[in-house]
């Protein structure tokens, strides 16, 4: 069994990542469980998704210490989810800050180095600037498919069931970008 989470702040596209993750892990043959919570997306709010797979699996919830993979799509969420990742898990963040509601009316500070902070506790931290990966392939919008991207190349799948997922997943007129941000983050 291998669990995945997968987390960031509305608007980032973290439900279309986990639905593309999902999609790609149920034809190569996986039980897969999917949970996903929305809280104040709409307005900028936590998001994350909770991804499980092997071959049978019973809940698609998450316990603390038990997340193989941590995909976190802004740093302060990664920090936030850090209690769910196994010692040995493998961190992949995208370099975004995004100020949550208590710091930008001054009641809370957001971490001078949340980076740093993973890599005092974690060996396997990556972090990527997905939106300048995205950029390089035509769209900033395409940063959550460049971040799966990254997640891929840590994963024994082929790039081809990646690409894939994308086109069932993706609206077909961002299909080509979409592709190019994922082919591109598979490259960062």
């Amino acid at each position: 069994m291998t669990n995945i989470l997968i987390v960031g702040v509305g608007g980032q596209g973290i439900i279309l990542a986990a639905d593309v993750l999902a999609e790609m892990l149920v034809e190569q043959g996986f039980d897969v469980k999917e949970a996903e919570i929305h809280g104040m997306s709409q307005r900028g709010g936590s998001v994350h998704s909770m991804i499980r797979y092997g071959k049978s699996i019973a809940s698609p919830l998450i316990t603390e210490g038990s997340a193989d993979f941590l995909l976190a799509f802004e740093e302060l969420e990664a920090l936030r989810w850090a209690s769910y990742a196994k010692k040995d898990a493998r961190i992949i963040v995208n370099r975004q800050q995004i100020p949550p509601v208590p710091v930008a009316v001054g009641l809370a500070e957001y971490p001078a180095d949340p980076l740093g902070e993973l890599r005092s506790r974690f060996d396997k931290v990556v972090d990527v600037d997905a939106i300048q990966v995205a950029k390089k392939a035509g769209d900033r919008r395409a940063a959550n498919v460049a971040i799966l991207g990254v997640l891929a190349r840590s994963m024994p799948f082929d790039k081809a069931c990646w690409l894939e997922a994308i086109e069932h997943r993706v609206p077909p007129k961002t299909l080509e970008i979409n592709r190019k941000a994922f082919l591109s983050g598979w490259d960062a």
